[in-house]
């Protein structure tokens, strides 16, 4: 949550699922803070790319929030959450999205630099110049990837992973500019045609189950 400048923000308990946990972990933010839902001023969601049913989720639960209270929605880019939390001024974003490939992206001063995209991890584009951060759990996920943006890279950071803090970041300035989404029109990102693959797919393609 974002409160005059501060971020506020409450971890979902491990043990339950983000359809069971995502509502009460932000009541509880609210509360802490002497407010309910009705004094938001704007309903933000991370829209992906990333988990299947992780983006359904938060997609979801802003909508009917949104709805529910009257409330502007904000959609922001997982990726770029991302580049803000990695703190370079030329970041680039390499998340698992398993099947084999990554989701990846380039940002520069947290200007996104073409397309986010998602292919195998040997066909990432190298940036042609260097000084790069590149963070995001591909680099765990996929070593290949690491040798492939070795000669342009300056720092790595492979355990940076999406956060709402920094989607709530973000959607401030969004809200300012009026840059809203239709809550009837508002989906998940997912940034490739076929979500989900069987097993069998997976290890024949050389991804993991």
């Amino acid at each position: 949550m974002w409160l005059d400048g501060r971020v506020i923000v409450r971890d979902c308990p491990p043990d339950l699922s983000n359809s069971a946990a995502l509502l009460p972990a932000a009541r509880a933010a609210l509360e802490g803070e002497g407010l309910d839902f009705s004094d938001l001023d704007g309903i933000a969601f991370g829209m992906g790319p990333g988990s299947f049913t992780g983006l359904r989720v938060s997609c979801g639960v802003a909508q009917g929030l949104a709805v529910a209270l009257g409330k502007p929605l904000l959609g922001v880019g997982t990726l770029e959450a991302m580049a803000l939390a990695a703190g370079g001024e030329r970041v680039i974003v390499a998340l698992d999205a398993r099947m084999g490939e990554v989701y990846h992206g380039r940002f520069v001063d947290g200007l996104r630099q073409g397309e986010i995209g998602v292919c195998p991890p040997e066909e990432v584009p190298v940036p042609g110049s260097g000084g790069w951060l590149v963070c995001g759990s591909g680099l765990s996920a996929y070593p290949s990837l690491r040798e492939r943006l070795a000669g342009v890279a300056a720092r790595w950071n492979p355990g940076l992973l999406p956060h709402a803090g920094f989607v709530a970041r973000l959607a401030a300035p969004l809200l300012e500019r009026g840059e809203c989404v239709d809550p009837a029109e508002a989906a998940p990102f997912y940034a490739r045609d076929k979500v989900a693959r069987t097993v069998a797919e997976r290890l024949a393609e050389g991804g993991r189950a």
